[in-house]
């Protein structure tokens, strides 16, 4: 069965609670769940990972490399606008990935509209709260089911 690792960045710990008029109030917990019954309806193991530690996701991208992983579906948060080592990480890996993002980037700060990641992404999701992760996953099983009817 196809693998998707879904990683989630720093702060997204607190979803639900945090400035809901912004996040929602769907929980991390509760977008984790739905995307495990999304994937078993799909066909394909979904594996997700939260950290509030730019090393912590950088390793576990590395860790991607020999687990099967064949499509990353990433809400980078933060680190969106920081960081290129988690870019470069992703490079490295080598598999396609999805960016997600719960708010509209580009109606907010100035600073949030500028992502290390898009032109790396297959597709970049934003603005449709939760839902942007159910989408993006739903892509990247159809980008994986296209690949092994090649």
């Amino acid at each position: 069965m196809p693998q998707i690792l879904v990683l989630h960045g720093p702060n997204l710990n607190l979803l639900g609670t945090r400035e809901p008029d912004i996040y929602g109030r769907t929980t991390l917990a509760d977008i984790d769940r739905g995307l495990h019954e999304l994937g078993a309806e799909l066909g394909v193991d979904v594996v997700c990972f939260q950290s509030n530690h730019e090393g912590e996701l950088i390793e576990r991208v590395h860790a991607a490399r020999d687990d099967g992983t064949g499509f990353v579906v990433i809400n980078p948060a933060a680190y969106t606008h920081t960081s290129v080592a988690l870019r470069d990480a992703l490079a490295a890996l080598g598999r396609p990935f999805v960016e997600v993002h719960l708010s509209n980037v580009h109606r907010r700060e100035a600073f949030r509209q500028h992502s290390y990641f898009s032109d790396l992404a297959e597709a970049v999701i934003s603005g449709c709260g939760a839902a942007g992760y159910r989408y993006a996953l739903s892509f990247a099983a159809e980008k994986l089911a296209q690949e092994t009817r090649i």
